[in-house]
């Protein structure tokens, strides 16, 4: 089975020639940025060209954007890649894949049911929960450990710890 994850999103572009920068979201971009590797966005596929850092700033070019104009029009692009999970390397104890998060129940610190995980948002300062409460409501909670202390994927939910007024009205 393969399954996409989210490997980075395209920052801002970078000099004439199409190259951009990336916030990463991977614990290996060494494996997962390097020339000839195919990226999914969510209008197609892009592959990598080239792969250097600047100054701290990991750079990447690819074979189908060859100018600024191009690389601009990227900004804010999530980058996926197909990854095997069978062959991933062990993680870290509080790293999770989207396709994980998404279904477990959020429940509260007593275990009251909260609603469960529909998608997950990750946004430049941190990964969010949308959460589907009962009442269909949905609200969107920072995967942070203060308000998130517990996801226990194979129990099948996740335990929030969520300050006055923001799972509530």
């Amino acid at each position: 089975m393969t399954v996409r994850l989210l490997v980075a999103r395209v920052g801002r572009a970078h000099g004439i020639r199409g190259e951009v920068t990336v916030q990463v979201h991977t614990d290996a971009p060494d494996v997962r940025f390097v020339p000839g590797t195919s990226l999914h966005t969510p209008t197609g596929v892009l592959t990598v060209r080239s792969v250097r850092d600047h100054n701290g700033t990991l750079l990447l070019g690819f074979e189908q954007i060859e100018d600024r104009s191009a690389a601009e029009a990227l900004r804010g692009t999530l980058l996926e890649a197909d990854v095997d999970p069978a062959l991933e390397h062990e993680r870290e104890e509080d790293a999770w894949y989207d396709h994980e998060l998404i279904g477990l129940r959020a429940i509260d610190v007593t275990g009251a049911e909260l609603g469960r995980v529909v998608a997950v948002e990750h946004l430049p300062a941190q990964d969010l929960l949308e959460i589907a409460r009962p009442d269909g409501a949905t609200r969107l909670v920072p995967l942070v450990a203060a308000i998130v202390p517990t996801v226990d994927v194979e129990a099948g939910h996740v335990v929030l710890d969520a300050p006055p007024g923001l799972l509530d009205d």
